[in-house]
C-alpha cells in the first residue's frame, strides 16, 4: 500500500499543490458536481493548478435523491473528459434525500454506457447497509460490483462488502479521524487516502481503470 492520494472539495485551502507533489503524493481526486446543478466552484482551478504540479487529477459526483441519468449527465458535462478517473460518492446527503441503491446503480451504468468504463464508488457504512437490506451478498446480484471500490474507515483496514474482492483506495482519514498522517503540505489537514498496489500501479490504474 502506498500513501499517496487525497480527495478534495471547495472546503480545502491549497495553497501549493507542488508542495503536496513534493511530500510524496500523486493523486487528487476532487469534487466536481452534486446533485443536478451544483458544481464546485474550485474543480477548475484546482485541476489546472494541481497537474501543472504533476498530479495525476480525478473527480467524483456527490450522488443524491432523484433521476441519477440526469445525474450522471451533468457530471459528465461538468468535468468535460471522459478519459478522466470518475467516482460516484455513494453516502448520506445531509442536504436532503439520499440517492438509493437502484439510483447508484443507474448512474454508474449511464457512466459506462458513455464513456465504455465503469467509474469508481466511494462510501463506507452506507454501501454495507444497503446491500444488506437488499440481500445483496454477490457480484452478479448488483452492477455497482463492477465499479473499483473506495472505502471509508478511519480506524483499521476495511473489511469491504462481498460482492468486491478487495478495496483499490482507502480513505483512513478526514484529516482529524484516523490514523496519521492527516496533513500534506501545501494542503493542510485533508481526507487522505492508502492505494492498493505500487507507485507503477496506481499510475497505470489511473489511465485505465
Amino acid at each position: 500500500m502506498i500513501n499517496a492520494v487525497i480527495d478534495l472539495s471547495h472546503h480545502n485551502q491549497v495553497s501549493s499543490f507542488a508542495a503536496a507533489a513534493d511530500a510524496g503524493v500523486i493523486g487528487a481526486i476532487h469534487k466536481a458536481t452534486q446533485g443536478f446543478s451544483y458544481k464546485d466552484p474550485t474543480l477548475d482551478d484546482h485541476r489546472t493548478r494541481a497537474r501543472q504540479a504533476g498530479l495525476l487529477f480525478g473527480a467524483y459526483h456527490f450522488g443524491t435523491s432523484g433521476d441519477p441519468v440526469a445525474q450522471a449527465e451533468f457530471f459528465l458535462k461538468t468535468v468535460g473528459d471522459p478519459s478522466m478517473l470518475l467516482v460516484l460518492d455513494f453516502e448520506p446527503n445531509p442536504q436532503g434525500h439520499d440517492m438509493s441503491l437502484l439510483e447508484a446503480e443507474q448512474f454508474v451504468h449511464h457512466v459506462f454506457q458513455k464513456t465504455g468504463r465503469y467509474p469508481g464508488l466511494y462510501s463506507g457504512h452506507t454501501i454495507k447497509e444497503a446491500l444488506a437490506a437488499a440481500g445483496i451478498a454477490s457480484p452478479e446480484q448488483t452492477e455497482l460490483s463492477k465499479c473499483w471500490l473506495w472505502f471509508a474507515r478511519y480506524g483499521a483496514p476495511p473489511l469491504i462488502p462481498k460482492v468486491w474482492e478487495h478495496w483499490t483506495l482507502w480513505q483512513y482519514t478526514d484529516g482529524a479521524a484516523g490514523d496519521a498522517p492527516h496533513e500534506v503540505p501545501g494542503i493542510g489537514r485533508c481526507d487522505r487516502d492508502q492505494y492498493f498496489g505500487t507507485e507503477a500501479k496506481l499510475r497505470a490504474f489511473w489511465s485505465s481503470p
